[in-house]
């Protein structure tokens, strides 16, 4: 006695026809694949770069906006007021310089959505440059669904902290692609240059310190924004404040930074007595030059009353921060190697 079978489910084949979408997408795929690169360029490189600048300049334009109380010079969102998309003159320049900041955001996201189409063929070949790409693009919506939250919120600090810590992983994910991206250019240049980001000998003390300090350096950020939130700065005259003792959140921020400070000088040493390599030893001491910077204008902010000025440098060596312990933890523990050209244009 036969045993009956199920009816076989028909598969997919050659035979069979793509799907609406399935065709949709191989148009999109190819006509952005007709109009970019096979394998890294200058123009890779080059995008790269402008995407970082602007997503620490949007941590600098953001921080103006602040600082001048223009935070809500725009009083909705997504439009600037119930009436209009922009600012009005009624609104003066608190409203030219919030929504100026609002038309920088569509400049980064133009850069990030730049840099992806360019890197588009290369999603099997390079596939870590490709997701960071995507990475930094999809970090713009969020940044301004936050950004809009803060609006509708007034000003609350804990949404206005986080505002600034996704522009912080969006300056993190552009350097970790500048990176990626300059070893690969320099391979192309020269088949004798190193095949990796980690491009010199390391030790578990320089990776352990790498570590440290990285970790170390999101703690900082986060205890920075507790005391932004707790000082006079808040982006506008109404806006709330957190209840915060300013001495004591501004120790409490202090100590990360001496762990930090300590493990950036050691990563300094052992870098220098274990013969690393040159931008393992560039990326060690802008690190510590960067600390340095930020420290001076920490402390001299602190006790000349915050004026504005130095904030603004504080929000400036903010980014530059997260790039450089970005680089110096990237130069010790990253795991990525450079594709072959030959390899990559297989693919």
């Amino acid at each position: 006695m036969s045993t009956p079978t199920r009816p076989l489910r028909p598969s997919a084949n050659a035979d069979t026809p793509p799907s609406s979408w399935r065709r949709f997408w191989r148009r999109v795929d190819a006509g952005i694949g007709r109009y970019t690169p096979r394998d890294i360029t200058r123009g890779t490189l080059v995008l790269a770069f402008i995407s970082l600048v602007t997503e620490i300049g949007i941590i600098v334009t953001g921080g103006a906006v602040r600082l001048t109380a223009s935070g809500l010079g725009c009083p909705t969102w997504p439009t600037c007021t119930d009436d209009s998309w922009v600012n009005t003159p009624e609104m003066g320049i608190n409203g030219v310089i919030e929504f100026g900041n609002r038309l920088l955001t569509f400049v980064v996201g133009l850069a990030a959505l730049a840099v992806l189409l360019w890197v588009w063929n290369l999603r099997k070949s390079h596939p870590s440059i490709f997701w960071i790409s995507v990475g930094m693009l999809a970090c713009i919506p969020a940044q301004a669904v936050v950004g809009g939250i803060t609006v509708w919120t007034q000003l609350n600090p804990w949404v206005v902290a986080f505002h600034f810590l996704v522009s912080s992983v969006m300056v993190c994910f552009a350097t970790l692609l500048v990176n990626r991206v300059a070893a690969e250019w320099r391979h192309r240049q020269s088949a004798a240059n190193p095949t990796a980001v980690v491009d010199g000998p390391t030790s578990p003390v320089s990776r352990a310190l790498a570590w440290v300090i990285f970790v170390a350096g999101w703690v900082v950020l986060y205890l920075g924004t507790v005391v932004t939130g707790t000082g006079p700065h808040g982006g506008d005259a109404d806006a709330p404040r957190h209840a915060f003792d300013p001495l004591l959140v501004t120790r409490l921020h202090a100590f990360p930074v001496y762990l930090m400070t300590a493990a950036a000088v050691l990563l300094l040493v052992v870098v220098l007595r274990q013969q690393s390599s040159r931008l393992q030893r560039i990326s060690a001491w802008a690190l510590v030059a960067v600390i340095a910077f930020q420290g001076v204008i920490g402390y001299t902010q602190h006790f000349t009353g915050l004026p504005i000025g130095l904030v603004i440098l504080h929000m400036l060596g903010t980014g530059l921060v997260v790039w450089a312990m970005t680089t110096a933890w990237d130069r010790q523990v990253s795991d990525y190697r450079v594709r072959p050209a030959a390899a990559a244009a297989r693919s």
